[in-house]
């Protein structure tokens, strides 16, 4: 479910137009992604059943992958519901990824949502030499 949701985050809207602006032509029909992308409601079919899974990582990973899925036109009436499973991510989710999914696709689809959580790197662990440089000081 995760490689499902992970692939369909490629193949997002967000994603195909940024890479659009790059490759003219990404999503010329007939084309791999442009396939794939006409695939969402069947997959999403496929996807519905683990909305409500008795395994928290199933059903997180069903709700991610579903909510991708859904920015395509004919799954637009599963929103209102996907919006309520949505929200249980929000509430209960520790996953910094998924939850940035969550909450795009809830603003994306006008519904109040708390504000963002700021996006934290996590801290390199950079090592300083005898001579004083860092790991991102040269020589690399």
């Amino acid at each position: 479910m995760n490689w499902l949701a992970s692939t369909a985050y490629d193949a997002s809207d967000e994603i195909v137009g940024r890479t659009e602006q790059y490759f003219p032509g990404y999503l010329t029909p007939g084309t791999i992604m442009a396939s794939f992308r006409d695939l969402r409601p069947m997959l999403y079919r496929a996807v519905s059943p683990f909305l409500q899974d008795s395994h928290a990582d199933v059903r997180e990973a069903a709700v991610v992958a579903a909510l991708i899925l859904a920015e395509h036109p004919a799954l637009a009436e599963h929103r209102d519901l996907l919006a309520v499973h949505a929200r249980a991510i929000l509430d209960t989710s520790s996953d910094g990824p998924n939850r940035r999914v969550v909450w795009k696709a809830l603003e994306a689809w006008g519904h109040d949502v708390p504000d963002p959580e700021p996006f934290l790197e996590k801290r390199w662990d950079w090592r300083s030499y005898r001579d004083g440089r860092s790991d991102l000081e040269p020589p690399f």
